[in-house]
């Protein structure tokens, strides 16, 4: 017998991780997925985005801003918590950006 092997399922329990952003006072808080269970890795390779995003788009995030305005070297990263699954994950981040209401979470509204 020659049985098609079966395509895998994709998995949606992928674990997530929760961080935060600090600049003294100035806190940011986001998540992403963890690559290849390196929960540290995962959440640098995602700061990093973030540097780069800052540097080559003319965003107006108050993240972006704020580290354009003060580097990315006076900012700490901070793993908060790991969550199983996407829906999870994000309903966890949104829980805890309005428990702690970070500064650089919003847009920077110009002229306003």
């Amino acid at each position: 017998m020659n049985a098609k092997p079966r395509a895998r399922k994709r998995r949606c329990d992928t674990r997530h991780v929760i961080y935060l952003l600090q600049r003294q006072q100035d806190t940011y808080i986001g998540v992403t997925v963890v690559d290849k269970g390196k929960v540290a890795a995962s959440v640098q390779r995602r700061w990093l985005k973030h540097v780069n995003r800052a540097h080559r788009e003319n965003l107006a995030w108050r993240l972006c801003e704020a580290i354009r305005e003060h580097g990315a070297e006076s900012f700490t990263v901070h793993v908060l918590e790991v969550v199983r699954g996407k829906t999870p994950a994000h309903q966890r981040e949104r829980e805890l950006i309005a428990l702690h209401k970070p500064s650089l979470n919003t847009h920077v509204l110009h002229g306003a």
